[in-house]
């Protein structure tokens, strides 16, 4: 069974959100895609400044079995990335909604995040 933490938001595509109260959020990928992927090996992620459309690429993760893209939940523009998975992907494995976080956004409409599914409809998505 994945880790749902019930204090995020999550996107049908993997995705999750937390939302913070100055109109910023972090995203990354779920416990379960994570665990679907096997071994990460590289992470490629967007640069500051970039304006995401919901459901748009923002980056792609590669493990042992597969590359996969990265879709944001949400519309913003990407203030932060984490460049600590440069050179230490494989923390998405083991931290994917601690250290392991991918990018923040400054939100383009906070009330999008209330569109993404809670822990419990996403529990019901992974069946």
């Amino acid at each position: 069974m994945s880790n749902v933490p019930a204090s995020l938001r999550y996107a049908k595509s993997h995705e999750w959100l937390r939302v913070e109260s100055d109109g910023t959020a972090t995203v990354g990928i779920t416990d379960y895609a994570q665990s679907s992927l096997g071994d990460i090996t590289y992470v490629q992620l967007p640069k500051v400044g970039a304006t995401l459309k919901a459901g748009e690429t923002f980056g792609v993760v590669e493990s042992v079995k597969a590359a996969s893209d990265l879709y944001a939940p949400v519309a913003g523009t990407v203030i932060a990335v984490n460049s600590s998975l440069d050179s230490a992907p494989e923390s998405v494995n083991t931290a994917p909604y601690d250290g392991a976080w991918m990018m923040k956004l400054k939100l383009a409409n906070p009330a999008d995040a209330a569109a993404l599914l809670d822990a419990a409809a996403y529990t019901q998505v992974l069946g």
